[in-house]
């Protein structure tokens, strides 16, 4: 009767599907057959079908850990004893030990890549365990020649290996877990500070979008507390919303009444853009742009449109005021060509006759004043000048003069001086009315230096 092992055809005796030699056998001088044992006196003759397979030599000596009878039947020898684990019919007893040998070197490999997987904690250790555990399960069934009791203590080693190794990353999941719940909790009590504080709008929105999408990114956290931190963060959201469509609306009705104002300013400023009052109406427009200033923004586009209104009363205006000036500047710049023409008259006159120098300044100066105002750059020279004629006309030697008379002539002129400076200041300023009154003043002052410039001739 022939034997067979677990996964061995019964009637062949040829391993079937999936354990079959890694080649057809075939004959050759290097086949094996069986010595005669004592239960088969007379050999079995060779046949060409039965020709040994050619394969890859074992990684391991199968025949220190098992015999093959010449009946065909496999033993493997192990520390427990020796068990049966196959018949075979496929070929020699080297091509059992052959075959044999191969089928231990894939366990062996099976075994050599869990404890790989397990040094270099690329694989889960759980998962490493259960296949362990599974294939040490199957080696008191295992049809393998080799050393079988060296792999089951390698599989123990590996189990207790990968028990440890789980403890470790159950601590590595918590402690991920616990830095996890860490990013979306500090994420959490950004977005609650900027739903109660953000005042910068468009960054705070930005940035709610992007905490959202960093925590689309986060996983590992346990769904309770996952979900408790989510309702902090969306109500954070809510609030943030909340807050920031109640600021543009107010916006909107800020925007509202500043459209307003400025409307109001347009036509204020439409109605002083052909005035000719220089300075008054410089000042007045020098408030409208103030309040236009203070009224706050409207929309972009109505904004743009009124202030391209208001701009343009105001250019109207100012172009106009410009276009008077140069023509004041010119008439300024001729009458100071005319000052320079008596100033060299007056330079001229020589002051060892005293009463007729006196009397040619007058007529001199009487001209002067008759020509009227020089550009403002150059009137401070001219005056300058005058004053010298008039100091060395005033000056020259004459007998009988009265000091304090001519001191006071003398002071009462410089007052004229300083009031006609005011009026020019106050002009450029744009202060008609000063300057009005500064020029009386000046007027009055001079008339009275006239007069004492006169009753030092008589005393004379």
């Amino acid at each position: 009767m022939t034997m067979t092992g677990p996964g061995e055809s019964a009637d062949t005796g040829v391993p079937e599907t999936g354990s079959a030699p890694a080649s057809p056998p075939r004959p050759g001088p290097s086949s094996v057959r069986p010595k005669p044992g004592p239960a088969r006196p007379v050999p079995r003759p060779a046949a060409p079908a039965a020709a040994p397979e050619v394969a890859t030599v074992p990684s391991v000596d199968p025949h220190r850990f098992g015999r093959v009878d010449p009946d065909g039947t496999v033993w493997l020898i192990t520390a427990a004893g020796e068990r049966q684990i196959a018949s075979w019919q496929a070929g020699d007893t080297e091509a059992a030990y052959a075959h044999f040998g191969r089928r231990f070197d894939d366990l062996h490999t099976e075994v050599v890549l869990l404890e790989r997987r397990l040094a270099s904690g690329s694989g889960d250790a759980r998962k490493i365990r259960t296949a362990a555990v599974a294939l040490a399960e199957s080696l008191p069934e295992a049809h393998v020649l080799g050393d079988v009791d060296s792999l089951a203590e390698r599989l123990t080693a590996i189990v207790t290996q990968a028990d440890s190794a789980s403890q470790e990353e159950k601590a590595k999941r918590e402690e991920f877990r616990a830095q996890q719940t860490a990013r979306k909790e500090a994420l959490a009590v950004e977005a609650e500070e900027l739903a109660a504080t953000a005042t910068q709008w468009k960054a705070a929105g930005d940035r709610m979008r992007a905490i959202l999408d960093e925590w689309k990114t986060i996983s590992g956290v346990d769904r309770k507390t996952d979900d408790a931190l989510w309702k902090r963060y969306s109500a954070a959201r809510e609030t943030f919303n909340r807050r920031r469509g109640s600021h543009f609306a107010e916006l909107d009705r800020e925007r509202a009444g500043a459209r307003q104002a400025k409307e109001a300013l347009c036509v204020r400023a439409e109605e002083l853009s052909d005035s000719t009052d220089w300075g008054a109406t410089s000042a007045t427009f020098r408030d409208l742009l103030t309040e236009w200033k203070a009224a706050g923004r409207a929309a972009k586009d109505v904004d743009d449109t009124l202030w391209q209104r208001f701009k343009g009363a105001q250019d109207k205006f100012f172009s106009a005021r410009n276009a008077a000036t140069a023509e004041r500047d010119a008439e300024f710049s001729a009458n100071a060509e005319a000052k320079e023409a008596l100033l060299a008259e007056a330079e001229r006159i020589d002051p060892s006759d005293r009463d007729a120098a006196r009397a040619a300044l007058r007529t001199i100066g009487d001209k002067w004043d008759a020509i009227g105002k020089v550009p403002r750059e150059r009137a401070p020279e001219l005056e300058r000048r005058m004053r010298a004629v008039e100091k060395k006309i005033r000056d020259a030697p004459t007998g009988g003069v009265d000091p304090e008379a001519q001191a006071r002539a003398d002071q009462f002129r410089e007052r004229a001086e300083q009031f006609e400076r005011q009026a020019e200041k106050a002009e450029a300023a744009g202060r008609a009315k000063d300057a009005e009154q500064a020029r009386a003043s000046a007027q009055q002052w001079r008339e009275w230096a006239e007069a004492a410039v006169e009753a030092l001739g008589k005393r004379r």
